[in-house]
């Protein structure tokens, strides 16, 4: 059961926890800003000696000392500035790299299902946005806290010190503030919860414009896709000048208290009784702190906005975090499976309020024996491949490998006894030899990766490219053709070197040609593994063991290609559809 916090305060306090393992930074960094709040104070201080000394008894010695401590107090200033302001802001890159470690880590952890009900773009939007709405939460807020709170301390302190009775009336503002602050932190947190929203919905329409670009080209839909874009984009705007109103409408305000309490006090400063107790030092001293203290009164009321933008983000990411990842309870290690696969009475369901895609499946596949998977498309073949790996969980029945459970198994171990290749190559913009090779990248020689790619007939193209196997394919292999990119997913699958092997509409995307020279490669490939073979061309499978002819998510024929034609049904329908379609194309 996931533990979420249901309080911004909880939801900070479990933020500042990624920044106490670097609590001695912390410490010299506070220490620093004790350092340069106090020179504010001294600053103010010294107006007392240098109108009392100098201009009012021209003290030779004082004259001499106030412009070299003048000087003095402005470079510790700036040496403690540099220590806090740099110590903090190693913290925070140091929290953004953990925090973003986590969350992809987990991203990677998370069931295929959380991603078929959440868009990448927001995803991404979390990773990269809202990290760093939470980096300024935990340390820039946290450094105008400490220091802007330690600034006014010692300053009302030295003010308290020259005239108590008037420094009161300054204090009034508090309660004020307080009052003010606490009214606007609910629109802040609001707002700045849609806005972490309208972030992960402008990543996501460009990132999917940006990938489907040629399509949008082909059917000319530019002026849609930018019509669609200006409405996410304007919500985006309206929603950051709401929360630009709010805070714009919150400082004046506070300014304004602060501006009538000190003129109030310079009023009464000035009044006959008090001026003869207090030096014109002193008065200057007095008022020097209390201008000194609207700068520091101004980024505590700012600094509202960056706390509440950065719990709104963190709760955006630690709901991430929270989620459950995959179900990993077995505990069977398997170094590799023979291959014997058998389905049992197996039920599966995406949406249980939409009801099965799969309904009492069950058949056996013998170690070395070939069973394709035939049937019209959203009949369940896929998500039967799926199943075998455990992207998904059956809703009743089970799987077996080896005549076990394969949730017994570890996961990572009973996934290394797969090799897939499917009809929507993933590829990586990275070189082509890391890609043949990924996942074992570091345990295989060039050799290895070049006799796959041979076999996978890959190497006609690759020996053609400027760099060879170290060339880079560029984002999901765009530099490479359609049958290019499969070809290259065939070979990895072949270095793999499972027990069982998936094909997924794995030849769809070659020509008729490197269909036949890559279906030798995958003949040579099933030798003495388990293969389930999902196809739509009927062409592909008539050498298969054993072909399953699914409709509607069940099993409706089974057999080889011979004996499923003698019986004039499903398979026999589709054989017939198939070959005339290809007729009329040729």
């Amino acid at each position: 059961m996931k533990s979420q916090p249901v309080t911004a305060a909880a939801l900070y306090q479990r933020l500042l926890g990624y920044a106490v393992p670097y609590w001695r930074i912390f410490i010299i960094a506070v220490v620093a800003m004790v350092f340069f709040a106090a020179t504010d104070t001294g600053f103010a201080a010294l107006m007392k000696p240098m109108l009392d000394g100098n201009f009012t008894d021209r003290d030779p010695a004082m004259i001499r000392f106030v412009p070299l401590a003048l000087i003095g107090l402005f470079v510790f200033r700036g040496l403690a500035g540099f220590v806090s302001r740099y110590g903090m802001s190693w913290i925070g890159r140091r929290v953004i790299q953990v925090l973003r470690r986590d969350l992809f880590h987990q991203l990677l952890r998370l069931p295929a299902r959380y991603y078929d009900l959440n868009p990448s773009g927001r995803l991404l939007s979390r990773l990269t946005f809202d990290v760093e709405q939470v980096a300024e939460a935990t340390t820039n807020a946290v450094t105008i806290l400490i220091r802007d709170s330690l600034t006014m301390l010692f300053l009302l302190a030295y003010m308290f010190w020259i005239s108590g009775w008037l420094t009161l009336l300054f204090l009034v503002i508090g309660p004020v503030l307080v009052l003010l602050i606490r009214a606007v932190s609910r629109n802040f947190r609001r707002i700045s919860h849609r806005i972490q929203d309208s972030m992960g919905e402008l990543t996501q329409f460009s990132d999917e414009v940006i990938h489907g670009q040629r399509l949008v080209k082909a059917f000319t839909g530019e002026q849609y896709q930018e019509q669609q874009f200006e409405q996410v984009n304007e919500r985006n705007r309206r929603l950051h000048l709401k929360m630009a109103a709010v805070l714009g409408a919150s400082t004046p305000v506070v300014q304004l208290i602060a501006a009538c309490i000190l003129a109030l006090v310079i009023y009464l400063a000035t009044l006959e009784s008090v001026t003869r107790e207090i030096s014109v030092g002193s008065f200057v001293s007095f008022i020097t702190a209390m201008l000194l203290l609207m700068q520091p009164i101004k980024r505590l009321t700012n600094i509202n906005a960056s706390i509440q933008r950065g719990v709104a983000a963190a709760r955006s990411i630690f709901e991430v975090l929270d989620e459950e990842t995959e179900a990993d309870s077995g505990t069977l290690a398997l170094p590799r499976a023979s291959g014997a696969v058998e389905f049992r009475n197996l039920y599966f369901a995406y949406d249980p309020a939409k009801g099965d895609v799969l309904k009492d499946i069950s058949f056996a596949v013998q170690p070395g024996q070939s069973v394709a998977l035939v049937g019209r498309s959203g009949s369940g073949k896929t998500t039967l491949a799926n199943l075998l790996v455990r992207f998904y969980e059956p809703r009743q029945g089970a799987i077996c490998l080896d005549g076990e459970d394969i949730r017994h198994y570890r996961l990572a171990d009973l996934r290394r006894q797969v090799a897939m290749v499917g009809q929507d190559v993933i590829l990586f913009n990275d070189t082509i030899a890391h890609n043949i090779a990924y996942g074992r990248t570091d345990e295989v020689s060039e050799e290895e990766i070049i006799a796959c790619a041979e076999a996978a007939h890959a190497m006609e193209f690759i020996r053609e490219l400027p760099d060879g196997l170290a060339s880079r394919i560029g984002d999901r292999g765009v530099l490479l053709s359609g049958g290019q990119r499969q070809r290259i997913a065939i070979a990895r699958a072949m270095l793999r070197d499972a027990p069982v092997l998936v094909l997924d509409e794995a030849t769809s995307a070659l020509d008729s040609e490197s269909e036949r020279a890559v279906q030798d490669a995958l003949q040579k490939l099933m030798q003495n593994r388990t293969s389930l073979i999902i196809a739509h061309r009927l062409s592909t499978v008539e050498h298969a063991d054993r072909i399953l002819v699914l409709d509607q998510g069940r099993i409706v024929e089974s057999g080889n290609h011979a004996t499923l034609l003698a019986q004039q049904g499903r398979y026999a329908d589709l054989y017939r559809l198939q070959f005339r379609e290809d007729g009329e194309s040729a």
